[in-house]
This record gives structure tokens, sequence and C-alpha cells, in this order.
């Protein structure tokens, strides 16, 4: 929650490690969301000694007796005055007077982009959405029309900044990272990763990926005079898109995003020098979101569906089901399978789970709704597919990134 309480994050009290703390709910109230943003304060530091006691309360309950008096003594010693602690404390101070946050770029460097084993499995959290009613590539197909549609529609709300301004404790929060959730995607580095985000570009993104069978397809999901397409128009244009892409034997290219994040960004860099993967990758990495159409996985009994589906969710099965069926350095993935499987994986570096939870709570009721009457829709051209391929030279330097990895033993 570091993230979206950036610049709201109340003075905290000393407690001990046994206190329960009771929960506070998070209030919503319809408002042009940014207009709070100005008279927001700023992330305050916490007085030296607070820190440091909150340090030792926490160490208490895992540490021995003589390791904590050992420890007391060496917090005595940095408390004492003209001491580090001092001399670290008024530099915190310093920082905090010339950022928003003095704390959240440090956290999104190193928890996030530093942070070098896969995001699958180690940050990447999956999100399981109860089953649909549906066996089929039509019942796929309709329920991923109405969920693109329901993005689209909480992204109007982002766009015309209606969203509900959040209060916790009857104070505003920080809306900043509703901005970050779409239109947004981390990029592999050698030793460090970045973030884009196209949202607030001069010309933002108007097109989703679409991946199916390994393939990805590019959808623009607006019309020329900008509004959004109908669910009808995202289904015939999901039907193109199906039918288009029935072979099985392709390479499955976004399993790379699932590597060490050395192997990867290695393997990145080759695969950007040919022009047209690198074409294809930023089309990817600039959509709205992704939404990933999974092939069949293995029938199980009831009792196990809900563990095969969470493994679904969080990394799709494998390089024989559908991991290769993802771009998992994109921010939001949503996951539709032929059985009624549905969820979402999102890439955790943009920002924390209460943006991801407020459209997922948009779009779950939004795909309850009737659908509206149809009316005559005038034919859309065909959505283009990216020409991704991963060459030989790519897989070299993927190799040279995982025996470096092996070598490093990270």
């Amino acid at each position: 929650m570091l993230g979206l309480l950036a610049r709201t994050m109340a003075k905290p009290a000393i407690m001990k490690p046994s206190a329960l703390v009771k929960p506070v709910s998070v209030t919503k109230i319809v408002g042009r969301y940014l207009a709070h943003q100005e008279g927001l304060p700023k992330l305050p530091v916490p007085p030296l000694k607070q820190t440091c006691e909150r340090y030792l309360a926490v160490l208490e309950p895992i540490i021995s007796e003589e390791e904590m008096s050992h420890t007391r003594e060496l917090m005595a010693e940095f408390l004492s005055p003209g001491g580090v602690g001092e001399r670290l404390q008024k530099s915190l101070e310093r920082r905090a007077r010339k950022t928003e946050n003095w704390l959240s770029d440090w956290w999104l460097q190193t928890a996030y982009l530093e942070f070098r084993l896969p995001v699958v499995m180690n940050s990447s959290p999956g999100v399981v959405l109860p089953r649909l009613d549906f066996q089929d590539r039509q019942g796929q197909m309709r329920f991923a029309a109405k969920l693109i549609a329901g993005v689209l529609d909480f992204k109007t709300m982002i766009d015309n900044q209606t969203m509900p301004v959040e209060y916790l404790g009857g104070k505003p929060l920080c809306m900043n990272q509703y901005y970050q959730i779409l239109s947004s995607c981390r990029i592999p580095g050698l030793k460090r990763d970045t973030v884009v985000n196209h949202a607030l570009g001069k010309t933002p993104p108007t097109h989703i990926t679409v991946v199916h069978n390994f393939q990805f397809f590019i959808l623009d999901v607006y019309n020329s005079d900008g509004s959004p397409l109908t669910v009808d128009q995202i289904y015939m244009q999901l039907e193109k898109i199906w039918n288009s892409s029935l072979q099985t034997n392709k390479e499955p290219v976004g399993i790379l995003t699932s590597q060490h994040r050395n192997s990867w960004g290695k393997a990145y860099s080759n695969l950007i020098k040919d022009k047209v993967n690198k074409e294809s990758v930023r089309a990817i990495q600039k959509s709205i979101l992704t939404v990933c159409l999974d092939a069949p996985m293995p029938r199980v009994s009831d009792d196990l569906y809900r563990s095969r589906v969470a493994a679904q969710m969080l990394h799709g099965g494998g390089s024989r089901w559908n991991s290769g069926n993802r771009w998992f350095d994109k921010t939001l993935q949503f996951i539709i399978g032929e059985d009624g499987s549905c969820g979402l994986i999102y890439e955790h570096a943009p920002a924390e789970g209460p943006p991801i939870v407020a459209l997922v709570d948009h779009v779950v009721e939004y795909t309850k709704k009737s659908e509206m009457i149809r009316s005559p829709m005038l034919p859309l051209p065909m959505p283009p597919q990216t020409a991704l391929q991963y060459h030989a030279r790519d897989q070299e330097g993927h190799r040279e990134g995982q025996a470096e990895h092996e070598h490093n033993g990270t």
C-alpha cells in the first residue's frame, strides 16, 4: 500500500507486536478525483526515536535475549547526539522537503525494478474471478467482449476525472496510481528494469493486445470519432482474431517474459534488434491492456479446479499449456479460458492493489449488465497480427543470460 498512500500516510503510532489493529475501511466520494491532489500532504518522515522503537518491537519476537540486548546497545550508539542516526534523519528530512514522497521512488526501484527473480510467482499477483457458465469459444468471445467494454468504461472515468475519490479516516487519498494501471508496461534491463506509461502522452494508445495460441494481435477499441467500440463490435473483432489464429505450432515468444530478469534482459536486447520485432514489442507495451484467450486446460475434478485455475492465472500452466499466451511484463492481463475460467495477472511495479481491485470490481459489475439493443454495424478491418519472431540470435542472447544466471546462482 506504500504507493497508494504515498502522500497521505498518517504518522504511525508505536504498537506492540501482539496488539490487534482495528481494520479501517476506505470510502469513496464522487467527484473529480484529481481535484484533491494539490492539497494532499507530503509523506512525513517519522521521528528518529519512533522509527528505532518500532524496529526493536519488530525484532523482539524473533531474536534471542542476547541478540536483543546487543541490538539495544547498537541502537543507543546509533541514537547518540551527533551520531549516524541524527545525520541520516536530517538527510531524509531534506529529501522529504524536496519531494512529494521521499519513499515511493526507493520503494519502486528496490522492491520491484532491481528485483531480478522472475516476476512470475515472485511479485505478480494472480486473481481468480468466479467461474462463468460457458464451455465454448462463443461464450469465451462474448464474455471477453463485455470485459473489454467494462475496462473501457472504467478508463473513461479516469480520462474524464470522474473517478470517485477514495477517503481514509475522512481524508482524501492520492489517486495518481489510477493513471498507472492502463497503457503501461515493465521493460527488462540487464541489471535494472524500467516502467513506461503512455496514458498521458500526446497520443494515448487506442488499442489493446489480444493473444491467442501464442499469437499477438493489435485490436483498436475506439471508433474514428473517439467513441469506444460496442460489445458487439468487439465481439466481431475477437471472432476474426480467433479464426485467423487457429495454428497451434507458433513459437511461444511470450514465455520469455517469465524468465529471470537478467536472462530476459539479454534476450530482449537481441529480440528488438530486429526492426519488425521492435515494432511488435512496442505495440504490446503501449497497448491499454492485454487480453489472453486461453486454450482449454486439462479437465480436473471440482475439488481440484480452484488450484488448477489459480495456476492458470499465476503462470499459465507451463510451456505445454498457456504460459506462452502471456506478456508477463504487461501491467494488466485479463485471462479468459474456453471452459469458463477467468481472472487476471498484473505486474506489480506501476501500482499497488487498490486501483486494480477498483477496476476489477467495476468490470465484474459491468459484465453482469444485460446487453443493450443491438444496432446495425459497419464492418471493421481485420485487427493486425504482430510479426513477433524469435530468431537464432535471440536464442543465443537468451542462453548467455541463462548461463550467467546459473553461474551467479541467482
